[in-house]
């Protein structure tokens, strides 16, 4: 499998944020022990059968800054089984308050190149409300450090909260320098913490902020080429590229999932056990991927990106011609101004963007009553992306 990316899940958080629905936890010495030492295992075997060189790692969770320098020197030597860290882009998420200029250094050391820090806000009181560790001036100051350092930086920012003044975010973020931004709208997912306080999420506001962002973010040269994610171009985070256009990839750490190919279908997707299964050596689920899925895939994650779904690539793969099996869908998206068919190139407008959601619902629905009437029961469940 040529141009490897890995995703490595490190589930340790510096404290749990009420929205976070993640498999995440506070660490304890003995459980990251067990943890590090289990990843280094599982990365022998992944490139034992899957050779290298890495084209794109992420380093996602959790809080992968939160690992001990010792921890990640071991993880980084167990990436030598592929050769290194990755060729074209090596990503680290980080929280504020775990580095500084130093450990910035460090970093770099070690192969990292893409820094994702996950600011939120830069107003106390609304990282007060999000129950965010740091304070505004921390986090500008993170920003500040690691943008200086020359790694390639990206700033999460969250949107959608009351009392938040966004523009100020984003252009305080902008003003440091920081060339992408992935902007997330506050979800109250079940069983969070926010949900048992019943923090509800303002539609309007939603939507409102949700065009903000792209206006502020565009005048200062950063273009909207995902739903969430914003970047000066040439700035695109290549390892997420990867997950848009269906590629396939390789994933470590408890709750991580891989697409590769293979099986009996066009694919198959795994995914590990939580922490507890995992560290026992549980092997992952195994989903098997139809025709159905993968065409369900495609749109769903390449309609999220300004370059979308290459309808004939996606025919020859799969055998289903988007034009001819979901005819009524696709003149009623195209009529509507929510698609837009360049040749068989596929994409979402504007306005189809911000009603992604339902365009792929209303996808499913006109496929649902065939593939039941086919299998003799119900629809298949959609194979989340």
């Amino acid at each position: 499998m040529p141009g490897l990316s890995l995703y490595v899940h490190v589930p340790f958080c510096p404290s749990v944020c009420p929205y976070c629905d993640f498999h995440k936890m506070l660490r304890h010495e003995g459980l990251a022990a067990r943890y590090v030492s289990r990843l280094e295992v599982e990365l022998a075997a992944l490139a034992a059968e899957h050779g290298g060189p890495l084209e794109t790692l992420y380093f996602g969770g959790g809080t992968p800054s939160h690992l001990r320098d010792a921890e990640l020197e071991r993880v980084f030597r167990a990436l030598e089984a592929f050769g290194g860290p990755a060729r074209a882009e090596t990503t680290l998420e980080a929280d504020p308050l775990t580095f500084d200029e130093q450990r910035l250094e460090f970093f770099a050391g070690l192969g990292v190149t893409r820094l994702s820090i996950g600011l939120q806000s830069t107003q106390d009181h609304v990282l007060a409300f999000l129950g965010r560790l740091h304070d505004g001036a921390q986090g500008l100051a993170a920003v500040d450090q690691a943008v200086a350092s020359g790694v390639r930086v990206n700033v999460d920012v969250m949107t959608a909260i009351a009392g938040q003044d966004l523009a100020l975010d984003l252009q305080r973020v902008v003003a440091a320098g920081v060339k992408h931004v992935s902007v997330y709208s506050l979800t109250v997912e079940p069983h969070t913490p926010f949900a048992l306080r019943g923090v509800v999420v303002d539609e309007d506001l939603d939507a409102t902020t949700f065009d903000l962002a792209a206006d502020v973010l565009a005048a200062a040269g950063l273009r909207r080429y995902e739903v969430s994610n914003h970047a000066v171009p040439g700035e695109e985070s290549r390892h997420n590229l990867v997950y848009w256009r269906g590629g396939y990839y390789l994933g470590a750490g408890p709750g991580a999932s891989s697409y590769l190919p293979g099986g009996d279908g066009l694919g198959v997707r795994l995914r590990n056990p939580p922490i507890k299964g995992w560290l026992a050596g549980e092997p992952p689920e195994v989903d098997v991927l139809s025709a159905d899925d993968v065409v369900l895939e495609r749109l769903m994650t390449g309609l999220r990106t300004l370059e979308g779904v290459d309808l004939a690539a996606l025919e020859a793969l799969t055998g289903y011609a988007v034009e001819q099996g979901a005819a009524r869908w696709l003149a009623d998206c195209l009529a509507h101004g929510l698609l837009a068919l360049e040749g068989r190139r596929l994409s979402a407008t504007t306005t189809g963007v911000a009603r992604l959601d339902a365009v792929l619902r209303a996808f499913v629905a006109t496929r649902a009553p065939a593939e039941a009437r086919a299998r003799g029961g119900a629809a298949p469940r959609p194979v989340a992306g």
